[in-house]
């Protein structure tokens, strides 16, 4: 219920009451016989229909019309039979809700009928004087205009809230446009710049390893040149694997995680196994990039710095958090740590803190260990 309309439910219940309990205490007091008989009627329809007031509230415009019409004559009976009795109150609660619950034209005949059967019921009686009956015609038209003041108030309210949330809605669909247009900037400029260099090197570095096999050059000169090729089509692959997460495309994560060591293997010839634990589970967006890139640092780490006779990569999937080890083991030497091209440990350990985890980078009494942890 509405906070202006809040106050007419218990000022109706109390109005029922409080002209139910003194009408019954005036004179001529409710019976069955000739003018308490209509007493009796008047207040059972008064009763009836404020109860058909307060049960229906806003879910049958129509009944409470009629329900609030039936009040304000009742009231009026009421004021009739018991000039001295509570009737006049009861006209109060019933332009007050009009106002608030019916539409306009409605609420116009409810405070209408109330105030003729109010002027009437003093009229006929003829015991008020003229200014007091205008006075107790103002008071209702008072009540109805106070309570059309309130219903203007609350929908003047719902319609800047409305228009606060249309503006809200807008803010935000233009932050999201501007980052896409962002992006879509920085998709192009990574294409048309690193992936056309990129792909130019690929291309130049091909050509010289069929100049090497055609012209028959040392070995360590084509081996060079192999893993020179190698690596430019890895760096190839990654810029358009950046220009697509930029463009919205699938984001790399845990899964690619093997294709890594397979390359890894691939390119060095040192095994390296993937042992994935626990009850593995969908993880955000930036969770699985997360590990991904650490995965993909730590080994190009080990590639370029260490010479191990092995790497073990361990993913465990915790109850709170997804732990992730990448270890070189018997090596004879241990990567730094934070140096790498691209993403440097230094890097994925901001990032990590970003997602409220954990990067820790320190040697082994075998090797080195880098052991990444995320909540999850």
């Amino acid at each position: 219920m509405d906070v202006q309309e809040s106050w007419i439910r218990p000022l109706a219940v109390g109005v029922t009451a409080l002209i139910v309990i003194a009408t019954i205490r005036s004179h001529p007091a409710p019976g069955v016989d000739g003018r308490s008989l209509v007493i009796t009627i008047a207040l059972t329809v008064f009763g009836v229909s404020m109860a058909a007031v307060l049960l229906t509230a806003r879910r049958a415009p129509q009944v409470q019309l009629v329900a609030m019409t039936l009040v304000a004559i009742s009231a009026g009976a009421l004021l009739y039979l018991q000039p001295k009795g509570p009737g006049f109150v009861g006209a109060v609660p019933v332009v007050s809700g009009a106002a608030l619950r019916l539409p306009a034209r409605w609420s116009v005949v409810v405070l209408a009928v109330a105030v003729a059967a109010v002027g009437a019921a003093y009229a006929i009686d003829g015991s008020q004087p003229v200014w007091g009956i205008v006075l107790n015609e103002l008071a209702v038209v008072g009540f109805y205009a106070v309570s059309t003041f309130a219903r203007r108030y609350r929908e003047n309210n719902e319609r800047t809230e409305h228009l606060l949330a249309e503006l809200r809605e807008t803010r935000n669909a233009q932050e999201v446009a501007a980052t896409l247009a962002e992006r879509q900037r920085l998709a192009r400029e990574m294409h048309d710049v690193l992936a056309h260099s990129l792909s130019g090197l690929v291309l130049n570095l091909e050509g010289a390893r069929l100049l090497v096999h055609r012209d028959g050059t040392t070995g360590d000169v084509g081996n060079a040149i192999e893993r020179a090729h190698q690596m430019a089509k890895s760096g190839l692959e990654e810029a358009r694997r950046a220009i697509g997460m930029l463009r919205d495309d699938e984001l790399p994560g845990p899964s690619q995680i093997a294709t890594l060591a397979n390359v890894f293997e691939h390119d060095t010839g040192t095994p390296c196994s993937v042992e994935v634990s626990g009850d593995a589970r969908e993880l955000g967006a930036e969770e699985r990039l997360t590990l991904y890139r650490v995965a993909q640092e730590a080994l190009t780490n080990v590639k370029k710095h260490a010479h191990p006779e092995r790497v073990d990569v361990r993913l465990v999937y915790g109850p709170a958090s997804v732990t992730l080890d990448i270890e070189n083991v018997d090596g004879g030497g241990a990567p730094s740590g934070l140096g790498g091209t691209g993403y440097g440990l230094s890097g994925m350990r901001e990032r990590a803190e970003l997602l409220g985890g954990t990067l820790e980078a320190r040697p082994t009494p075998g090797g080195f260990l880098v052991r990444l942890e995320v909540p999850a």
